[in-house]
């Protein structure tokens, strides 16, 4: 009597719809999201006279610069508050925003030689470079505290907002980071088109401005398309108060998540072709 011996067949399929981002080994890989963040952080200032001063300098001397030209001489609105309190309280989420956007976006072409030789998840190298950017942003938000001393304005409990309000900026970031990295591996003129970008971002985001003297209505809902004009919004109600977040933060939630949804399945799909391309 014989008997056969029935080899188990395995079909291999992708993975579709949700399960395809396999979010989870960021998880997995999170020390190395780590340690690839403080890399990061070490190099911006490796042989810097000023070390991580600069992380304080940039976002006072940019204050200075708006408290003269749109505080003295064009005379902005600031909702009541202290101009240079008001500057500098939309500048703390937009320096965030910027300095994580620029460094998310050149992050695989700067990390080449780690995507041709080791595997893991492609995606922890623009989360990391995101997250290095939360150091400058806490030193930046010392100085915060000082002028709000300064001006006599006193925290209240709609501080508790900050948080929330950060994680959006830093998603907001992530998710054009991660379009344009993947970009910027089959096109290098990504490379030269970020610098522009940040700075057109940030005329049309309530910076140097209130965006209170954007009319209601229509043009409402058009400034809404930019998701930092609801989180500097927000961001600077709940420090210093002003004009409170209202639909224009709603508009901002939904371009993020639609922009981080899209960016994180084109970002899987082009993913194989990383290595090949870079």
């Amino acid at each position: 009597m014989s008997t056969e011996v029935t080899t188990p067949v395995v079909y291999l399929r992708p993975l579709k719809g949700w399960a395809a981002l396999n979010l989870k080994d960021l998880w997995v890989y999170r020390e190395l999201v780590y340690f690839m963040t403080w890399r990061d952080i070490k190099v911006r200032y490796k042989q810097a006279v000023l070390g991580v001063s600069w992380a304080i300098l940039q976002p006072i001397l940019t204050m200075v610069i708006f408290s003269f030209i749109f505080g003295n001489l064009a005379k902005m609105p600031s909702d009541g508050i202290p101009y240079p309190l008001f500057s500098f309280a939309g500048l703390l989420p937009w320096n965030l925003f910027a300095s994580a956007l620029s460094r998310a976006s050149l992050s695989l072409t700067s990390n080449a030689n780690l995507l041709t030789k080791v595997y893991f998840p492609r995606l922890v190298i623009p989360f990391a470079a995101v997250a290095a950017a939360l150091v400058d942003f806490a030193l930046a938000f010392l100085v915060m505290l000082g002028l709000m001393v300064y001006y006599r304005v006193w925290p209240t409990w709609s501080m508790l907002w900050l948080i929330p309000f950060t994680v959006l900026g830093m998603l907001t970031a992530l998710s054009v980071g991660i379009w344009l990295s993947a970009l910027n591996v089959l096109y290098r003129d990504v490379t030269h088109m970020v610098p522009f970008l940040i700075q057109a971002w940030m005329y049309a985001s309530p910076v140097a401005y209130s965006a209170g003297l954007i009319p209601q209505g229509k043009w409402q809902i058009i400034y809404g398309l930019n998701p930092m004009a609801g989180v500097i919004q927000g961001f600077r109600w709940a420090l210093v108060g002003g004009t409170p977040p209202d639909l224009l933060l709603l508009i901002s939630i939904a371009i993020v998540l639609l922009l981080l949804i899209t960016g994180l399945f084109y970002f899987r799909r082009m993913e194989r072709t990383f290595a090949d391309t870079v």
